[in-house]
């Protein structure tokens, strides 16, 4: 049996850019990715604070340190530039693994950089 857990998250990202005229994804900054623990081509779900839109698509990079979340495509018709976005990865595994896993947090500031970051430890995020 598989388990379904949080890998990683970027918390509280702020919505940069949304492209209609792009064949899909969300581009994100590729040093927030790495921070994460996020690969290129991951399927990732993005869940807008502001509105309350969830979906799914892919991360693909962008510029590192350009603070960049750009959501692609058909998706960009569920978010506004400027609303805060959670983005999560997801990881199966064993039972056994799940009992040492420890996700990644990277909680960011109002200008997408990296305000915190913990792994694992279960807290409660303070919003601003």
């Amino acid at each position: 049996m598989l388990l379904t857990l949080c890998k990683s998250k970027l918390h509280r990202a702020i919505v940069t850019q949304a492209e209609l005229d792009y064949e899909g994804s969300i581009s994100l900054d590729a040093r927030l990715m790495h921070a994460a623990g996020i690969v290129p081509f991951e399927q990732v779900h993005v869940l807008d604070v502001a509105n309350g839109a969830r979906f799914e698509t892919y991360a693909i990079e962008a510029v590192p340190d350009s603070g960049t979340v750009c959501v692609n495509g058909a998706a960009a018709r569920l978010v506004q530039v400027g609303d805060p976005v959670i983005v999560i990865a997801y990881a199966h595994m064993t039972p056994v693994e799940a009992q040492e896993h420890r996700p990644r947090i990277v909680v960011l500031d109002a200008n997408n950089r990296i305000k915190d970051e913990w792994r694992g430890e279960a807290r409660a995020v303070k919003l601003p």
